[in-house]
Formats: C-alpha cells, sequence, structure tokens
C-alpha cells in the first residue's frame, strides 16, 4: 500500500511541476567557481560556447525551473546564457514558446560582461494583471511581462503597487549603479540554492540579477 501511494504521489508531483530540464550538447567545460548566470548577446560579447539546456513542457514556477537550469550550466562550468530562437520553414526566427526553448551556454570571463548602469527592470506577476504606479503614470503590467526604465540625473523616481498596505520604492541615478531587477508580486517566490534568490519580500521584491535576467528573457517585453 505504501509503494503505491509512492508511486500515486510522484506522478502528482510530475504533472503539477510538468516541465524537463536537459542538458542537450556539451561542446566542451571550463572549470570555474563563478556563482553567476549572467543573460550575454553572443554577437556583442566574447565568450566560450559551451553546450545547450534544452526545456519541454511548462511551468508557473519560474524559481524551480531556473534552479534547474542553472544546476544544469555548472556541470559544464558555464556563467552566461543566450536564447537560441528556433528557425522556421522559411529559416527566420521562431517567437519565444515557453513550451519548448533552448539556451546555449557560454563561459565569459568576469570583465567581459556588458555593463547597463542605472538600467531597471520591471518584471510582472506570472498569474495576474497589475496596475502599477510609476510616479503619477498608471501602467497595466500583464502576467508574465516586464518592462524597464533608464534612469536619469537628478530625477527621482516613485513606483507602486498603489494597494492597501502595498509597497513602494524610490530610485535615483547612481553613479555606475548596476542594473536592478523588481518583480511585483504578493507572494514570495521560494529561493533555490546559488540562484534565484530574493533580496526583499512583499509586493515589490528585488531580485538577483541572474534570475532577473532569466526572466526578461521567457516573459514578453513591452515598450511602457
Amino acid at each position: 500500500m505504501k509503494k503505491v501511494l509512492l508511486v500515486l504521489s510522484f506522478g502528482f508531483s510530475f504533472l503539477m511541476f510538468g516541465q524537463i530540464v536537459t542538458l542537450s550538447k556539451v561542446v566542451q567545460t571550463h572549470t570555474n567557481t563563478d556563482k553567476v548566470l549572467y543573460k550575454i548577446n553572443p554577437d556583442s560579447t566574447a565568450g566560450i560556447y559551451l553546450g545547450e539546456v534544452e526545456v519541454q513542457g511548462f511551468s508557473d514556477d519560474d524559481a524551480k525551473v531556473f534552479g534547474l537550469i542553472y544546476k544544469k550550466a555548472k556541470e559544464i562550468g558555464a556563467n552566461a546564457f543566450s536564447w537560441q530562437p528556433f528557425l522556421q520553414i522559411d529559416e527566420t526566427a521562431a517567437a519565444f514558446d515557453p513550451l519548448h526553448y533552448k539556451l546555449n551556454l557560454y563561459y565569459v570571463k568576469s570583465d567581459q560582461f556588458p555593463e547597463e548602469n542605472n538600467r531597471v527592470y520591471f518584471i510582472s506577476s506570472p498569474y495576474k494583471k497589475q496596475t502599477i504606479a510609476f510616479d503619477k503614470k498608471e501602467i497595466v503590467f500583464n502576467p508574465r511581462t516586464f518592462t524597464f526604465v533608464q534612469l536619469e540625473p537628478g530625477e527621482i523616481y516613485t513606483i507602486s503597487t498603489r494597494k492597501l498596505l502595498g509597497s513602494s520604492i524610490k530610485l535615483s541615478a547612481q553613479e555606475n549603479q548596476p542594473m536592478q531587477f523588481f518583480q511585483f508580486s504578493g507572494f514570495s517566490v521560494n529561493a533555490n540554492q546559488g540562484a534565484g534568490l530574493n533580496l526583499k519580500s512583499g509586493d515589490i521584491m528585488k531580485l538577483e540579477k541572474s534570475y532577473g535576467q532569466f526572466l526578461t528573457t521567457i516573459y514578453q517585453y513591452f515598450k511602457k
């Protein structure tokens, strides 16, 4: 009886998650202790190509998915990734498909990563539409979307979830301030070991850069 319950429990868990992450190609490996997994444009950033990871099926547990991708990447020493579009019949790149996609994996020297100082990315909840106040302007975020703001010197930006007991933050440009990632959410995302760490809880969460860049890869950009 215990064995039957165990099998049923495992099957239910698999169906709930419904996503398979595999290291589908390994060209070479690289020894390093880097904890990051940053997004790059391989056309403009010099890197050593190591292989690819393939994701099949859909899950809305983005932190868990990223944790699995991160683990596979670290098996071959990767510290960077890029989305690899599938080609259509006419050889043009197909749009991103959250049900099936591939990420190329690379090793990039730390001083070769591009900088986007004073750029702030804002990422929606995966579950619900939200109206967010940017100063006096209201912006509607559909689920699984994102946008960004380039902070200008001398300006102060106020972002608010507009809800009772909600959150608000103030941002301003600083010299050599690295890019930042915030996600709007009414719940906490579970942290993965070494990846996807939440640095703030509440309606506006500050995300670790690797996880933030992953979300801006699998979510849809919109111009606010």
